[in-house]
């Protein structure tokens, strides 16, 4: 199995990239795991443009990258939450499946579009709180690895 992780946008503070690096590194180690961002044209970043319609423009750039193969998850506020053990068996679950390829689809600061939602398999939410786009990825990436570690029964997740 692989797992993608498919992100909109750039991380631009340098702390939370050095922590994706670092969880890259981490769960590369368990699994074939990649990460792809897709950047929005320009003309995008402006606050003149409504959030619908930036949000449909990168929906349009995920949906090129998503097989039609592919088990898809969406990170949402409104989707399913889980303890960390629960996530691990999620994850075993899914190795278990046959699926070629797992993605988990976080949104850019707007959120994902309806048309990610629907297209999902699963839609997890990782807190009822609001973070950052950026710093979702770092909070999924850690969640990502202690659920290997987790099945893996190393010492990183204690309860």
């Amino acid at each position: 199995m692989k797992i993608l992780l498919l992100l909109t946008g750039k991380t631009d503070k340098n702390w939370i990239q050095q922590g994706i690096d670092e969880y890259f590194q981490r769960i590369s180690k368990y699994v074939h795991f990649e990460i792809i961002t897709v950047a929005l044209p320009k003309q995008y970043n402006s606050n003149n443009i409504p959030f619908n319609k930036i949000k449909s423009v990168e929906a349009e750039k995920q949906l090129k990258i998503i097989r039609t193969d592919d088990y898809v998850v969406a990170l949402d506020e409104h989707g399913k939450s889980c303890k960390s053990k629960d996530f691990a068996k999620f994850i075993e679950n899914r190795t278990l499946s046959g699926n070629k390829r797992v993605v988990f689809v976080i949104g850019g600061a707007y959120g994902l579009c309806k048309t990610i939602i629907e297209r999902s398999d699963f839609q997890l939410s990782l807190s009822a709180m609001t973070f950052s786009h950026q710093i979702v990825r770092l909070l999924f990436m850690e969640q990502l690895y202690r659920a290997f570690t987790i099945i893996k029964n190393e010492p990183y997740h204690h309860e």
